[in-house]
């Protein structure tokens, strides 16, 4: 009866112990599949809250991420940091780009972006048409779904005041599925929804390409396109119904709209600094200051040289007899060119001088951003991508996203009257040791990202941040609008 009895129990036994080891198998293999599909969507996740341009028809590894900037390998989303606040929060940032991606390929709720924008439809004359491009008969914009078919801005030191091709490129593309960019303005095609209404006029490049006579012209293209807008803009209901104070327009270049901004002059504009417009004109209180665009090529955070690796100590190179400002720089150009450790030199765009100075201020510790015939240049952005401390002499310089970023963790300032005095510049750098310049270093590295244009816009990038700071203006002019209106409907 015994060796009945026990064999009975054998039998569960091996039946139980192969049941449980089938169960855990069974647990492994679901693990395995589950990790792989999450590591997948959180690829894809990542990818989509970067902002990149996605072709839907690639998957995987195969997916391409075509940038029309220059490019920096690893794109950092991170929120700025307002003053006094903890830098923890920048952990958060990969969700809120994963988050971000997931909204906008859902497609953006107008009601609940930042900004709802409303773009003139002007004729291609104003914009597009500037550059070259030529589309169907009655067609007013480019087709932007694919970003190697968009006409490309011209080169040179045109590109450094090419902010309004930035901004109209990310709202023609706001209502695109397929491309993914931040939420913060989303076109509307009705006025009566906007926020803030946009004016497409590429002012900066009509500057720069067509405020020359040609031939028997009497008047050139670029005075007569601001003639053309100003006479549109007055005849709109969308205009008179605020006086023009809701709308944008960019005017970057300083002699851009020279001829209708007086009359234009209730709008927000969008400028590299005030240097020549009076104040009744352009202000902080109502207009953006907007990066120029870099022309060297940023430099990725991992190939950055270290305070070793840069032998140089003062780097400048560029136009040392300037007007108005502009003194300045004949000055320490006779205190400093003698020194062995500084570079400070004439150079220009010509024979190489983008990739010269791109080559010298990735070998400097500071780079000079000296007055000129304005407060600004393009000198200061071209330093941050090139992770090279900017060391500022500009009293009267104006300096984008101030509201937010902190310059003093990632400049030098030194006023013009103390900066040429003997021995006065060279004492407080050569006086910056090592860990100090590294901490700055590492400062520009976190940041760079707020000043990169590139298509599509990125969360945190200079369009995205323009925007934000656009969104600031209209609150303020919101506020005074409803204050001043508190007795008129009683």
């Amino acid at each position: 009866m015994s060796e009945k009895n026990r064999l009975p129990s054998r039998f569960f036994f091996y039946l139980i112990t192969i049941s449980m080891l089938l169960l855990i198998l069974s647990f492994v293999f679901l693990l395995q599949v589950s990790t792989a599909s999450f590591r997948s969507v959180f690829k894809l996740i990542l990818h989509n809250g970067t902002s990149f341009y996605l072709n839907p028809t690639l998957e995987g590894d195969d997916i391409e991420l075509p940038l029309l900037s220059s490019s920096i390998s690893q794109v950092t989303a991170e929120r700025p940091i307002w003053r006094g606040e903890s830098a923890s929060i920048n952990s958060n940032s990969t969700m809120e780009m994963a988050t971000s991606g997931r909204q906008r390929m859902m497609g953006c709720d107008p009601t609940r972006s930042r900004l709802r924008v409303y773009m003139y439809d002007l004729p291609p004359e104003f914009h597009f048409g500037l550059m070259g491009w030529k589309g169907r008969e009655n067609q007013t914009w480019p087709n932007v779904e694919n970003p190697s078919q968009i006409p490309p801005y011209p080169g040179g030191l045109n590109l450094q005041h090419s902010v309004e091709y930035w901004i109209t490129l990310d709202l023609l593309s706001s209502d695109i599925p397929t491309i993914v960019r931040p939420c913060t303005a989303i076109r509307v095609k009705n006025s009566s929804q906007a926020d803030v209404i946009f004016v497409p006029f590429f002012a900066s490049l009509s500057y720069n390409r067509h405020s020359k006579l040609h031939g028997e012209e009497k008047v050139s293209v670029n005075k007569m396109l601001q003639g053309k807008l100003v006479h549109y803009l007055m005849g709109r209901h969308e205009w008179k119904k605020h006086g023009g104070k809701d709308h944008l327009i960019v005017a970057h270049h300083p002699n851009s709209m020279l001829d209708a901004r007086k009359k234009l002059g209730s709008a927000i504009f969008v400028l590299a600094d005030f240097g020549r417009y009076p104040v009744q004109i352009a202000n902080l209180e109502k207009d953006v200051i907007a990066p120029y665009r870099h022309v060297v090529t940023t430099i990725p955070s991992d190939k950055s040289a270290t305070f070793a690796e840069r032998p140089t100590l003062l780097y400048f190179r560029g136009a040392i007899y300037r007007k108005d400002g502009g003194v300045t720089r004949q000055e320490l150009y006779y205190l400093l060119k003698d020194e062995k450790d500084v570079v400070f030199a004439f150079g220009s765009v010509q024979r190489n001088g983008i990739r010269r100075a791109s080559h010298g201020m990735a070998s400097s510790k500071f780079c000079l951003n000296i007055a000129g015939d304005t407060p600004s240049s393009n000198r200061l952005f071209d330093a941050i991508a090139s992770h090279c401390v900017p060391v500022i002499i500009s009293d009267e310089i104006e300096l984008p996203f101030e509201d937010v970023l902190d310059y003093s963790e990632f400049c030098i300032f030194v006023r013009a009257s103390d900066a040429v005095k003997k021995g006065y510049l060279l004492n407080i750098l050569r006086g910056i040791k090592e860990n100090k310049w590294t901490k700055m270093w590492e400062r520009l590295k976190k940041i760079v990202h707020h000043f990169e244009y590139q298509y599509p816009t990125h969360p945190g990038d200079a369009v995205d941040m323009i925007w934000e700071q656009v969104s600031h203006r209209i609150s303020s002019i919101r506020f005074k609008h409803h204050k001043k209106s508190r007795y008129n409907r009683s």
